[in-house]
């Protein structure tokens, strides 16, 4: 991360890229016992909200991210009402939850507190379900909730995680995705973000597929969608099921959803699922 008091810039050396965006000044700064959460505001991009220098995200485009987190995973399930969200903290990922009538309960549990206070403060549109009764907040540790959950307690596990470094980093880990199957009920989904495709392929997408195969999912799939203040701008949410195919949702349903999305549709889920040469191929050979 580098700022110049004109630009937030967040580089990566790796693979020779940044991402850029020109700020009129900061609004928050702390650090919390875990990472340092600043917000931003942008010309262009509205407020923008960081973690140790990394881009989490803004008031402009979160919305992709966060519906397709969410809609393409309960809509796969035959019939959600236990959802568990691990990470979140920015509130987005709940509020889209909670659009789904049939839900009756989603607990969010994220280990910062810090990160949901500057959300209520700078992107109160993110929280707006946050006083619904069905939504349970919870600032703890998401490894151990997982780990002490009673078996078959969720229909289905959004893991909205940062990136897999600090607190993250056990959230991509085999026993945390075998805590995780033990949670589910037994046509549970499980849903992870899986990074990009472009710059993550094999640190990161073809290691979750070895380990969701590992730990006894019946079928796993990534969908892709743009986020262009993300890395690469091409990122992923990978599904996977206890039982059934990923590829097979609730199209109908989909379709006559009762609630208004900016992004997501049948037609974009459908779209999701579709895998590209070079990704088909690298998990093609852990067959």
């Amino acid at each position: 991360m580098t700022l110049d008091h004109t630009w937030f810039s967040e580089t990566h050396p790796a693979t020779g890229s940044a991402f850029s965006l020109k700020l009129k000044g900061k609004l928050h700064e702390v650090q919390s016992p875990y990472q340092r959460v600043a917000v931003y505001a942008t010309e262009a991009f509205g407020n923008l909200m960081t973690i140790d220098g990394y881009i989490m995200l803004t008031s402009r485009d979160n919305f992709v991210y966060h519906e397709m987190m969410v809609h393409p995973a309960l809509f796969t399930h035959p019939d959600p009402k236990r959802v568990l969200i691990v990470g979140g903290g920015d509130c987005g990922t709940l509020r889209e939850a909670l659009k789904h009538p049939g839900v009756e309960t989603a607990t969010q549990v994220d280990i910062d507190e810090e990160v949901t206070r500057a959300a209520e403060r700078y992107f109160p549109e993110l929280c707006e379900a946050n006083a619904d009764p069905r939504a349970q907040l919870r600032f703890d540790d998401g490894l151990a909730w997982v780990k002490n959950a009673e078996p078959a307690s969720y229909d289905v596990i959004i893991v909205d995680s940062t990136d897999p470094i600090g607190p993250a980093e056990g959230l991509f880990a085999e026993p945390f995705f075998r805590d995780c199957h033990r949670a589910l009920r037994a046509d549970g989904v499980l849903v992870q973000q899986s990074e990009s495709p472009l710059f993550h392929l094999s640190s990161i997408l073809v290691p979750l597929h070895r380990n969701l195969r590992a730990t006894g999912f019946a079928d796993a799939q990534t969908l892709h969608f743009p986020q262009c203040v993300y890395p690469s701008g091409w990122w992923t949410a990978t599904l996977a099921r206890k039982s059934g195919r990923v590829a097979d949702f609730r199209e109908a349903d989909a379709t006559a959803k009762p609630f208004a999305t900016e992004y997501y549709n049948a037609e974009i889920h459908r779209a999701a699922l579709a895998t590209p040469e070079f990704v088909r191929r690298a998990l093609t050979e852990l067959a």
